[in-house]
């Protein structure tokens, strides 16, 4: 089911580079986007901004990649954001890691733009699927009561 709704995507990284990459590399879809420069303000603009998809690098100062999406997932107004690992890191422990604190997806660099892209748009497709279930469930509740 596609929408012509604008997608809002918060990227997440200390590098100033990295954030520019990833934003160019988005320029071809309809979205909005945020940087975040550190931990604490990535988990601050998840909350302010509402994205849909959250770009994390995992090594950033104030809180890690890993305290943050930990930190998303299991805030109950945020668990439904989706996330993508985008980090240098790739050893088997921290692909563990990044999937015990709740990543959707993960993704080492350098980032190759077409396997990105269609990681970010099938995060996309899969949060509008979540969101599309979310609301037929409480229709049907609200139906039941």
């Amino acid at each position: 089911m596609e929408t012509s709704q604008t997608h809002r995507i918060l990227i997440a990284d200390d590098n100033q580079a990295n954030c520019e990459l990833l934003e160019a590399y988005l320029a071809s879809m309809d979205c909005e986007t945020e940087i975040a420069i550190d931990g604490q303000e990535a988990f601050d603009k998840a909350v302010s901004f509402k994205p849909d998809l959250i770009l994390l690098d995992v090594m950033m100062p104030k809180l890690s990649g890993f305290e943050v999406c930990q930190k998303i997932k299991s805030d109950p107004a945020l668990a439904g954001i989706m996330v993508l690992m985008v980090t240098a890191l790739n050893e088997l422990g921290d692909i563990e890691r990044a999937v015990d604190a709740g990543t959707n997806d993960f993704l080492s660099k350098p980032v190759n733009r077409i396997e990105f892209l269609k990681r970010v748009e099938n995060l996309l497709k899969l949060k509008g699927v979540t969101d599309e279930n979310e609301r037929l469930r409480q229709y049907i509740q609200q139906m039941e009561e």
